[in-house]
């Protein structure tokens, strides 16, 4: 495309052209009015916490980051897993493999993968007011078989439930999806959960059994969530979905996919999880410095990658010797550490250990992991 023509599109944007075409002209070069997908890792590039997950059927399961599995039964089981699988432009993908089938489906069954969006990160949508936008969702799948699922947004803010089915076949192809404007019920300005766009994979006649209706905002009814022309996932050990390439753009225009740099997209996700210290990934992992408090008590304060969503949670892995404090020509090992939420804020966290430490009151010195297994997360999921 020739100088000319983009000064001619960079004109008619700044003139206040906003139709489809000049969109999609100001696509082709590159052109950008800020950030416009609302989805984080949606090219499944991030997965801080492991690249597979087995025996899934239930509760809330994350591994690639931002995304999870949920669901509700016993009897069925699938493999989650970041997969080198992509169209063309994508070296990840999500991927979900049935390891245990089920072809009697339950009323009460339901599984899914999902994706949370801080009401804050919405308000662009003008939600709930008459002049409210569409949204459109696009996305790549592929599968081992035809199937057919259904997407969903949830207002949380709202109990408000607009879905679509969408249909995927063994080839790689990009579904786009457009929602029409809701101008019901506006999301709360804040950092809890605004909508859950939720992928339904399986779903008995308690979600079924109602009246679907595709692309229309109504006040959620279970009955009416999820077509009943869904496919089950779990129908043979055989079924398999990969998916990547989730966007979510304001208007009725699928772009193309904005792919970001690894690095801004693990910032990004580290607002919501982040792993403070692994000795799995260097066996020396440097939590911080740590000063004795008394002879037998140890605190390390660790500022955080970014500031967190929320103070998080901490999960803190412990055995026989896992940590160890360098100071004053000597060493000390320990095996855990307790964190004091109270001392900690969104973007730095306190741990101690007052159980199995010895020293000098007022020393200071570097803390380390000290074995494979030493593991330290922060977690401020929606």
């Amino acid at each position: 495309m020739s100088k000319a023509r983009n000064l001619s599109l960079l004109s008619t944007v700044e003139a206040g052209a906003t139709t489809d075409q000049t969109k999609a002209d100001l696509n082709a070069i590159g052109v950008s009015g800020g950030r416009k997908n609302l989805i984080i890792n949606g090219a499944m590039q991030v997965a801080q916490r492991g690249t597979s997950l087995t025996g899934l059927h239930n509760n809330t399961n994350y591994l690639i980051d931002r995304f999870s599995f949920g669901g509700a039964t016993s009897s069925v089981r699938l493999t989650m897993s970041q997969d080198s699988d992509g169209p063309a432009g994508f070296a990840n993908s999500l991927k979900l493999d049935c390891t245990t089938a089920d072809t009697s489906i339950a009323a009460g069954d339901e599984h899914y993968f999902q994706y949370r969006v801080e009401g804050q990160d919405l308000q662009r949508l003008k939600k709930g007011t008459s002049s409210a936008e569409s949204m459109t969702l696009s996305f790549y799948v592929k599968g081992n078989a035809a199937a057919t699922y259904t997407a969903e947004f949830y207002d949380a803010d709202n109990n408000r439930q607009n879905g679509q089915t969408f249909n995927v076949t063994t080839s790689w192809n990009r579904v786009t999806l457009t929602y029409a404007p809701d101008t019901t019920g506006a999301y709360t300005d804040d950092n809890t959960i605004g909508v859950y766009i939720v992928f339904w994979i399986n779903a008995g006649s308690n979600h079924t059994s109602g009246t679907f209706t595709s692309n229309t905002w109504a006040a959620s009814v279970t009955a009416n969530r999820v077509s009943s022309s869904n496919t089950s996932f779990f129908d043979s050990t055989a079924r398999t979905l990969n998916i990547t390439g989730v966007q979510l753009e304001v208007g009725s225009t699928a772009t193309d996919f904005e792919h970001r740099s690894y690095g801004e997209e693990l910032a990004l996700c580290q607002r919501y999880f982040q792993k403070v210290a692994s000795g799995a990934d260097t066996a020396a992992s440097t939590l911080g410095i740590g000063a004795m408090y008394t002879s037998a008590q140890l605190h390390v304060v660790i500022d955080l990658a970014v500031t967190m969503r929320v103070k998080p949670s901490v999960t803190i892995a412990s055995g026989s010797g896992y940590y160890i404090m360098y100071r004053a020509a000597s060493s000390d090992s320990h095996d855990d550490y307790i964190y004091d939420s109270g001392s900690s804020a969104s973007n730095r966290i306190e741990l101690y250990n007052n159980t199995d430490i010895g020293g000098s009151a007022g020393h200071a010195g570097m803390v380390r992991c000290n074995n494979t297994n030493a593991l330290i997360t922060a977690d401020a999921e929606l």
